[in-house]
């Protein structure tokens, strides 16, 4: 489990490539996509633009607090 929440950071930290002009996640961002990453993207983990892309895919499927994250970075 430590290693999975682990991993988690390290993925979803430089979702650089998921907001666009390089711009870092929060942790409070971080933590509030690292569920559906999890649940959507599993086997893309570790390539972080892979991630956002898989994380957009599903954008209609996301929790809010995610959702709401891509929303406020105009994606």
């Amino acid at each position: 489990m430590r290693n999975i929440a682990l991993m988690l950071l390290v993925v979803l930290s430089p979702i650089s490539s998921a907001f666009a002009q390089g711009h870092m996640g929060s942790p409070d961002e971080q933590r509030a996509c690292s569920h559906d990453a999890s649940r959507f993207c599993r086997n893309v983990l570790g390539n972080d633009t892979a991630v956002q892309q898989c994380l957009q895919q599903h954008r209609a499927r996301l929790s809010k607090a995610c959702s709401s994250v891509f929303q406020s970075h105009g994606m």
